[in-house]
């Protein structure tokens, strides 16, 4: 399977006359809900010490998208005071969850990063919940769309691996284990870490993630997990889905760079919506019955 990209790319850039998302946008969480296509992504200003916030999009088709004016989500609490990341979106009936990266140090420190939620129903009003996984410095955190044997599920990354957690409150996590590791000397053998938010197939939980080689090139792959046990992978894909490529992957405030955080299914394709170089929002598409073509593999 090969992700297709917008000929139209990249979808959204950095806007000069708005200062708090003049330097960079990127790695949008992303849902399908009453027909349109909502965008979290992350927007970072020119001069502000690459201190993250996020911004709010909606397209009506997926490809053209009107933005708001104002970042809809930005550092209020201290765990979050230099930053908030690479927001993930899951829709758990009427409510869209949002797991993010939240930084307590400045960017590029190695350390601070936590894994915060909230919430919100119209995305202009957001509840916070806080650090939902304290002890672990962490990020990628990935909430299936549903419970699994009654249980919330979650993908996580401590690195190198993906791991996954369960939770009977969404707040709460227990259970942590590796579920997924890199494989040394590939596209994706120094670490990886959940994407998009798991979509549901008769075949499986399909996850898109995305994996850095030993030059920090950062690629996207994809995996199956088991429907009932998503703690079992069932198969993973031999070559990366997408690559650095084009200039605007390859050039950017992060060289080399396609990193997912949302993907949705709509008019039989996938849309997998990426940042391009920690620079700008790009998109591309599979078709769902091309999709899983890496079982025959």
């Amino acid at each position: 399977m090969k992700l297709q990209r917008y000929a139209g790319n990249p979808i959204l850039t950095p806007r000069e006359d708005h200062p708090w998302e003049s330097g960079a946008v990127f790695n949008p969480g992303v849902v399908y809900a009453g027909g349109k296509v909502h965008l979290l992504y992350r927007a970072i200003g020119e001069y502000e010490n690459y201190i993250s916030r996020l911004g709010y999009a909606v397209s009506e088709d997926g490809l053209r998208f009107t933005r708001l004016d104002e970042p809809v989500f930005e550092p209020q609490e201290d765990y979050e005071r230099f930053g908030c990341e690479d927001p993930r979106i899951t829709a758990i009936g009427d409510v869209f969850y949002v797991t993010y990266t939240a930084l307590s140090r400045r960017a590029f420190s190695n350390a601070g990063n936590r894994v915060a939620l909230a919430s919100t129903t119209d995305f202009r009003n957001f509840r916070r919940y806080g650090v939902i996984l304290p002890e672990f410095e962490d990020k990628d955190a990935v909430l299936f769309p549903e419970k699994i044997a009654g249980k919330y599920v979650m993908f996580h990354r401590i690195a190198p691996d993906i791991w996954i957690a369960y939770s009977d409150d969404l707040l709460h996590w227990y259970g942590h284990k590796v579920v997924m590791r890199p494989r040394p000397g590939r596209w994706d053998g120094v670490k990886i870490g959940a994407g998009a938010p798991p979509l549901k197939t008769e075949h499986g939980w399909l996850l898109f993630y995305h994996g850095v080689d030993e030059d920090m090139v950062y690629r996207l792959g994809v995996a199956l997990f088991d429907l009932h046990d998503p703690s079992k992978l069932i198969a993973r894909q031999e070559e990366p889905i997408l690559e650095p490529e084009e200039v605007y992957e390859r050039e950017g405030d992060v060289p080399n760079v396609v990193f997912t955080c949302g993907a949705i299914e709509k008019d039989d394709l996938y849309y997998v919506y990426y940042g391009g170089a920690d620079k700008v929002i790009c998109v591309a598409t599979v078709e769902k019955d091309q999709a899983l073509d890496f079982l025959r593999q």
